[in-house]
């Protein structure tokens, strides 16, 4: 992909982090392979990268770290 989709930017690959949330589990992805517009920010991932996600969220592969998130309210 050379442009992107929304703003027609460059989109130049990257490796990015990835916030993944799978019903009430949050993943954390660390150095995804993604293609990042550089005008607008948005993210594109390949198929390679989408299957690891998924092996990720089905549990099939082990986490390299682990940390303690809080988790705010706002309803009043």
């Amino acid at each position: 992909m050379e442009r992107c989709y929304f703003c027609k930017g460059q989109v130049i690959p990257k490796r990015v982090r990835h916030i993944h949330e799978w019903g009430e589990r949050v993943l954390i992805l660390q150095d995804v392979p993604a293609e990042v517009c550089q005008q607008c920010g948005e993210v594109y991932f390949g198929p390679e990268a989408l299957r690891l996600m998924d092996e990720v969220t089905l549990g099939q592969s082990q986490a390299t770290a682990y940390m303690s998130v809080p988790v705010f309210s706002m309803s009043a």
